[in-house]
């Protein structure tokens, strides 16, 4: 039994190896669980170091038979989904320009592809609109989460933009008060 897996993570790793599925250095999700960079590759298994700092080996025969999403292939680049919710009385056209304002003015993001702005839907209580941004880095997504998520929110106050919190709205019936 012990030879079988020996040889199914072999055989994996050789897959892997030969597919070029990703590589040392590469920022890998494996089956939406474990999410890091790839630190090791070996021929029984690879060590992923998550964002907490933890490594994580995976045998190669689960790997080789697992969903694999490389986040830095093809391309050294990220995108990063910022949503965004404004009050339905907003200026659109001003919020898409504030928005794009506040991507283009940035230097921790790349230029090409450029920014972008999106609405995404029209929700219960907001309209919701999604910046696109792109980085060189998977790991950066949560810094500049957090850095434009605090400049959106201080240029909107700034702009008198309203990012309205759910809410509902009762209505009382006089007549039928009381009975």
């Amino acid at each position: 039994m012990a030879a079988k897996d020996t040889l199914a993570n072999f055989f994996g790793g050789i897959s892997l190896f030969l597919d070029k599925t990703y590589k040392v250095g590469d920022y890998i999700i494996v089956d939406d669980k474990d999410r890091g960079e790839v630190v090791t590759l070996g021929i029984r298994s690879t060590r992923i170091l998550t964002r907490d700092d933890v490594l994580v080996t995976v045998p190669n025969n689960i790997l080789a038979n697992s969903r694999i999403i490389n986040e830095t292939a093809p391309y050294p680049r990220y995108r990063i989904k910022i949503p965004v919710g404004v009050a339905y009385g907003s200026d659109l056209d001003q919020v898409e320009t504030i928005l794009l304002r506040i991507a283009s003015g940035s230097s921790t993001i790349l230029p090409k592809p450029s920014p972008r702005v999106r609405v995404r839907a029209l929700g219960d209580s907001a309209v919701n609109f999604e910046l696109l941004i792109w980085v060189t880095d998977p790991r950066e997504r949560g810094l500049r989460t957090h850095e434009f998520l605090k400049a959106i929110h201080a240029e909107f106050n700034k702009e008198g933009i309203s990012i309205p919190f759910p809410q509902v709205d009762v209505h009382l019936d006089r007549a039928n008060v009381g009975h």
